[in-house]
């Protein structure tokens, strides 16, 4: 079929919904969510149920997810429009927002999140849909990351925190500190919770609760691709705490179930949600069942009988009263609205001039900016890539793309970026003819190479990229939009510095500081290609 009438057939029946996880009989599979929402925390605020996970460098920044059912999830806000560092104009891979801790206090939904190298902060708001305040910062350090607050019912505020050796020297201890109430500032020194040194290594990502007298920390340790889940209990908030493991690979394929929180249903039901290391995909998002043996909490099932949890693939789901729609994060985009879709983001912050959605009806003009005003840079240092996460195992992207330069070495096109990356796209050459390149990258090597100039006679193109298990990539172009040509080589995707690799479009000048050039995206349409997984 000609893609002009699928996406024709798709403005009529809806875009398709990639990684359903609701299999509509009562029952889902893992991942709920297969992206990369890293380090992802979950509260329910009656029958309303919030997720919020790290963003790192890219903008718009802690995405808020909203769910009825802790099964179908749709990307509903973002808490942060900009990283407040001026060094963020460019692409700090594996740096601004880590592991952020999401709580409902006091009438507000707050959420707190590390910068490793800048501090902790702290955002709320009373309406998650809506503007969040201005950040706090609740202490200014390095190297403190994965803070999570809890109140007490004494009134009592705290802040638990893990530590980043890159940054402080040291790791695999858990601390608490005492905090104000309005959690603007730290008000004493910390205290350590518990030294994993000694049986919890690289423990981490600490989140705090209290159930039926007992304070709880539930954090992962053993490392985030080969690890498990550690709970610790006290009668008393400073300790001493006793320690368990409650989640852990065992048998199944789910390596390392790593950090997350816990939820309680009002019918007394409990879930903790978790991501998997999933290499090129990211941190996806797993949902494990949760029952209470002596107030330890037993997380996924117990095959072995032996005390400690395995993550389950498919289970029944929670039973929140009701049966909901099915619901997934948005990937294809028609570029009908009047803001941009909140699964877009830039791999820094936004600067002035780089789109558009007014100038071409039901287009995104991305204009040939060389945003950081210098030459020679690789795509890997470009903040102006518009891009999104994979959303499944096997997927394909395909994008129409109409360009109109101004300047040489004006270009736009289709993007896969990670450590290893490719794009493929036209370009003004030298001679200020038109040319279909390919290119591919190393990003911590500056590398890149040019594998494919093709001369055309258009500035129109379909631009596609297939993207199959592992992450191998097959870029394919058209000139008619149904006859689809395949470049050499094919290409494996890399994640990228604590992210998953992304996809997305671009329009960019890396030679000339200013261009008056862009490029008119008409569409961007993802649709999954099936495969087995875990079956």
């Amino acid at each position: 079929m000609k893609v002009e009438n699928k996406i024709a057939q798709y403005r009529k029946e809806g875009f398709p919904k990639i990684w359903v996880s609701d299999q509509g009989d009562g029952t889902f599979i893992n991942p709920v969510l297969y992206a990369d929402y890293s380090d992802p925390d979950i509260i329910r605020v009656k029958d309303d149920f919030f997720m919020v996970a790290s963003s790192f460098n890219c903008i718009p920044g802690l995405p808020i997810l909203h769910s009825k059912d802790l099964i179908n999830w749709k990307i509903v806000n973002h808490i942060i429009d900009e990283i407040p560092f001026s060094n963020y104009k460019q692409p700090e891979h594996g740096k601004g927002v880590w592991a952020p801790s999401l709580r409902y206090h006091d009438g507000y939904y707050w959420v707190y999140f590390a910068m490793p190298d800048e501090g902790i902060f702290m955002s709320k708001t009373k309406d998650p849909f809506g503007k969040w305040e201005s950040l706090v910062c609740v202490k200014e350090v390095r190297g403190w990351i994965d803070p999570c607050p809890f109140w007490d019912e004494d009134g009592n505020a705290y802040l638990v925190n893990a530590f980043a050796k890159s940054r402080i020297g040291f790791k695999s201890i858990l601390a608490i500190s005492k905090m104000k109430s309005d959690g603007t500032e730290l008000l004493d020194e910390f205290r350590i919770i518990i030294d994993g040194n000694v049986n919890q290594p690289t423990i981490e990502g600490p989140k705090m609760y209290k159930r039926n007298g007992y304070y709880y920390i539930s954090a992962p340790a053993g490392g985030v691709p080969t690890g498990w889940q550690v709970i610790l209990r006290s009668k008393h908030v400073y300790g001493p705490y006793e320690e368990k493991i409650v989640l852990h690979q065992g048998n199944g394929p789910i390596n390392g179930p790593h950090q997350g929180g816990w939820v309680e249903l009002e019918n007394g039901e409990c879930w903790f949600m978790h991501f998997q290391d999933a290499g090129v995909y990211g941190r996806i998002v797993h949902l494990q069942p949760v029952h209470w043996e002596d107030d330890w909490p037993l997380m996924g099932s117990n095959p072995n009988q032996d005390g400690i949890g395995e993550p389950v693939l498919h289970y029944k789901k929670p039973d929140v009263g009701a049966v909901y729609p099915v619901e997934v994060p948005v990937t294809s985009d028609d570029f009908n609205k009047k803001t941009l879709g909140l699964q877009w983001q830039w791999h820094g912050n936004q600067g002035e001039g780089w789109y558009s959605l007014q100038e071409r009806k039901d287009h995104i003009r991305l204009y040939c900016c060389n945003a950081l005003k210098k030459e020679g840079q690789t795509l890997w240092h470009i903040p102006n890539l518009l891009m999104q996460k994979f959303p499944a195992p096997q997927f394909e992207v395909t994008t129409k793309l109409h360009f109109s330069p101004q300047s040489i070495k004006d270009q736009a096109g289709l993007v896969v970026m990670g450590f290893a990356y490719a794009a493929m796209g036209l370009e003004k050459d030298s001679l200020g003819c038109t040319q279909l390149f390919f290119i591919i990258g190393n990003g911590p090597e500056g590398m890149e190479e040019e594998k494919v100039c093709i001369p055309v006679e258009t500035n129109e193109a379909y631009l596609r990229v297939t993207i199959k298990a592992g992450g191998k990539c097959t870029f394919y172009y058209s000139l008619d939009g149904e006859h689809f040509l395949e470049l050499d080589p094919t290409f494996t995707a890399k994640e990228g510095r604590w992210i998953g690799a992304k996809v997305g479009i671009f329009s960019t000048n890396r030679k000339e500081k200013e261009s008056s050039g862009f490029a008119d995206f008409d569409w961007f349409l993802v649709e999954e290609v099936k495969q087995l997984y875990f079956k």
